[in-house]
């Protein structure tokens, strides 16, 4: 692996009160505003919406490759993110993420190693570790009952 990447978007206002984010290697653009509590539009993509998304994406796509390469065989994985935006000294941040992965496993037996794998996924995360927000890692690990023989 190289030691360096670049990547590259363009966000274009519209008319009105939206705006597209474009990537050249990204057939479909995706169409945002500002969230109405910030006088933009209801029922659209916000830059707030696109960086949890982020978190939430790169906390999925890390746990799969840690999953992998551990082999740790999994039926699904779903991360709800949630992050508490807060008015501070010099305006509004994100201060808190919270991280709620739901992990579905084939086996039972692999609970302990799920918990361990959603943490290291969590520590390993390079949005995650981008930012200065708090991240909270809240799992819940589902395995399938024991079957009575």
């Amino acid at each position: 692996m190289e030691d360096r990447y670049t990547y590259r978007v363009t966000s274009t206002w519209m008319t009105g009160k939206f705006g597209i984010v474009e990537a050249a290697d990204c057939p479909v653009p995706v169409e945002f505003a500002a969230p109405p509590e910030f006088g933009g539009e209801d029922c659209m993509w916000t830059p707030e919406h696109l960086f949890l998304s982020a978190v939430g994406a790169c906390f999925v796509t890390t746990f799969r490759a840690i999953a992998e390469f551990s082999k740790l065989e999994y039926l699904s994985l779903e991360v709800p993110v949630e992050g508490v935006l807060e008015k501070v000294e010099k305006g509004y941040r994100f201060t808190q993420v919270i991280l709620r992965p739901e992990l579905a496993l084939a086996r039972n037996e692999d609970a302990e190693r799920g918990q361990r794998l959603l943490e290291k996924a969590e520590r390993a995360c390079l949005i995650s570790r981008s930012i200065t927000a708090e991240i909270k890692l809240q799992p819940k690990i589902k395995a399938p009952e024991a079957v009575a023989v």
